[in-house]
Order: C-alpha cells, then sequence, then structure tokens
C-alpha cells in the first residue's frame, strides 16, 4: 500500500512562486514514476508533470512547460513541482499520483488511468 500526502499549496500572485511537496509511505516509492495532475473547478483533472524512477526522465504538459520542474529525492521519499511564473489559469487542486506498475515512463503517464496511487490534493490560488 502507497500513501501520498502532498503540502505546499497556497495563495500566491501572479508571477509569484510555490513549491509542492508529494510525501510517499512505502519502500518502494524509489521505483515508481510519479505524476502531478491538476483540477480546476468545473474541469476535468489534467495532467500537468510526470517523472521515472531515477529522475532522469521527464514530461511536461505545454501549458506549464518551462514554468514548472518536477523532481523527487528519494532519500527523502519525496516528489517536488516547482511552481514558477505562476499565472491564474494555473489556480486548482494539485494531485499526486504514483504508478506502482512502472519507473519508466511512457507516453501514456500523461493519462489518469496509469497511476494507482493518489494523494488528496493540495490548493493552488494564484490571484490576478
Amino acid at each position: 500500500q502507497v500513501q501520498l500526502v502532498e503540502s505546499g499549496g497556497g495563495l500566491v500572485q501572479a508571477g509569484g512562486s510555490l513549491r509542492l511537496s508529494c510525501a510517499a509511505s512505502g519502500r518502494t516509492f524509489s521505483s515508481y514514476a510519479m505524476g502531478w495532475f491538476r483540477q480546476a473547478p468545473g474541469n476535468e483533472r489534467e495532467f500537468v508533470a510526470a517523472i521515472n524512477w531515477s529522475g532522469g526522465s521527464t514530461y511536461y504538459a505545454d501549458s506549464v512547460k518551462g514554468r514548472f520542474t518536477i523532481s523527487r529525492d528519494t532519500a527523502k521519499n519525496t516528489v517536488y513541482l516547482q511552481m514558477n511564473s505562476l499565472k491564474p489559469e494555473d489556480t486548482a487542486v494539485y494531485y499526486c499520483a504514483a504508478d506502482s506498475s512502472s519507473g519508466r515512463l511512457r507516453p501514456t503517464h500523461i493519462e489518469i488511468y496509469e497511476y494507482d496511487y493518489w494523494g488528496q490534493g493540495t490548493q493552488v490560488t494564484v490571484s490576478s
């Protein structure tokens, strides 16, 4: 069983930065591909970023490329999402997710169905 707990959300002005953290339980965390998704009110949950088991491979949604950075610290069992140059349209609940069946990234890791563990989410609000 894997438990994921997100933190670091909050209220920030446009142009500001936040760093989200996702703390994972479980001894095999280091072997999982991990992802971040977000869901704004009235919208479907959408892909933001993903990272492979080693941190050497990453994917980003076009909407965040160049502004957000996903990383992981295996020793701390934590995945991070550094968000810079935030925009009001980045406002959403951000979710961390784990794919316990694979550590390698596939193009389908932009899809919700690839992940079998999810955190409870953390709210990010960007004011204009």
